[in-house]
């Protein structure tokens, strides 16, 4: 996809921010680049510049008008407003081919609307915030979208000798990756999604060799909670064509209030996209948590073992082990493409072996019958008499899912 004679979209609030947004301007346009000037400030614009897209237009598209919004005098309101009539905006102009990146600039306000426009960009399109929130946790904000946030360390109120140099690098960033022609890698037979930590890291090196020798591309995410967020944001963009979720801890996490929690959708996402899987309860046998001293309460007297000076680890017990089988169950009796579970009878993770420090198979156990008692005769379930990091494990787990993507593939040709 060529990028020749598509814009750089800059977007902000030009009411408040009118001399930042007239230098950024300016620096893009030194830049080679065309500039698409989209304003969403509320109160008012500017005449420092061409405004392509003024407020009004926004707000429409937001689901208000702007003198509604300039009467009901709720900022809060207003900016998610803004942000939603944004974003339906620039998704139009991508849509278009009107644009081949995007910019924002602000404050609180200006980076959600910012952040808000630009999540329905695809993955590797040029995304790029200035904005006094960058060094902040704007987890949510950003989502799982690839947005380069840019610090503006003083604030986005005027210019100076430590603003002009920040935005010129932002201009020269945002249109030298605008430059970049957006090309899809050739691949052979697909695309899978692989889970990984690193008490799994063996299985999933073995499973990704395997994969890549058979002319698939892999791609590892960390079951820390953003990286299962962000596998199942892009196995919902329709990314892959297996998913190999060897490490599913994250729900362990979110039963007992661990910090790798992905949310209550973790394993939704194949389901609901019709995806071929093959589900392992890699490090299941973990909970996770900071500091010791962060531990909760209730679980103090528990076996905890730390990982790291900033990682503590929980054994689960039995009556989590049967909760996380119901929560397994749960999403993948719903499946209508073939899905496979794979039990490694000899250890859930690398210190679930024998002679580690979680090695328990009575509590593995309960975790197992569990799973067999509640899943539907439709999801497969294999026992291997293996270790989840045994090379015998991992080949099992890769032709698992190589046979479920053929099966899938010749009911979708029939």
């Amino acid at each position: 996809m060529t990028t020749k004679n598509k814009s750089i979209l800059m977007l902000g609030c030009f009411d408040t921010k009118e001399e930042n947004f007239n230098f950024l301007r300016q620096c893009i346009v030194s830049n080679g680049d065309n500039v698409i000037a989209m304003n969403t400030g509320v109160m008012g614009s500017t005449s420092f510049f061409p405004v392509d897209f003024e407020s009004d237009l926004v707000a429409m598209e937001g689901g208000q008008t702007i003198e509604a919004l300039r009467q009901m005098g709720d900022r809060g309101f207003a900016v998610e407003v803004m942000g939603r009539g944004a974003r339906k905006m620039v998704t139009k102009l991508m849509t278009q081919g009107k644009i081949k990146a995007v910019i924002g600039m602000g404050g609180g306000g200006g980076t959600y609307i910012a952040l808000a426009a630009m999540q329905e960009l695809p993955l590797g399109f040029p995304k790029l915030c200035i904005s006094t929130l960058a060094a902040k946790d704007v987890t949510r904000q950003v989502g799982m979208k690839d947005i380069l946030l840019m610090p503006s360390v003083v604030d986005v109120a005027g210019l100076n000798s430590i603003s002009r140099p920040i935005m010129r690098n932002a201009a020269a960033a945002v249109c030298g990756m605008g430059r970049v022609n957006l090309e899809v890698d050739d691949k052979n037979f697909g695309t899978i999604a692989i889970s990984m930590f690193g008490n799994t890291t063996a299985c999933v090196d073995q499973c990704t060799k395997s994969l890549e020798a058979k002319g698939y591309e892999v791609m590892a995410f960390h079951a820390n909670g953003l990286g299962g967020n962000a596998m199942e944001t892009l196995i919902r963009e329709g990314c892959f064509d297996g998913v190999l979720d060897i490490t599913t801890t994250e729900l362990a996490d979110e039963l007992c209030g661990g910090i790798c929690s992905a949310g209550p959708g973790r394993l939704s996402a194949a389901v609901e996209m019709g995806i071929p899987q093959v589900v392992v309860p890699g490090c299941l046998d973990m909970v996770n948590f900071a500091h010791l001293d962060t531990v909760p309460g209730q679980y103090k007297a528990r076996q905890l073992y730390s990982w790291a000076p900033d990682v503590t680890l929980m054994r689960t017990d039995g009556q989590e082990n049967i909760q996380l089988a119901k929560m397994i169950a749960e999403k993948l009796n719903f499946s209508v493409v073939p899905v496979t579970v794979l039990l490694p009878l000899k250890g859930l993770s690398q210190i679930d072996s024998e002679g580690g420090i979680f090695y328990q198979p009575k509590i593995n156990r309960v975790l197992f019958d569990s799973l067999k008692q509640q899943l539907k005769d439709h999801v497969k379930v294999v026992e291997m008499d293996a270790h989840i990091n045994e090379t015998l494990f991992s080949e099992s787990a890769v032709d698992s899912l190589l046979e479920n993507i053929e099966k899938h593939k010749s009911k979708s040709v029939k």
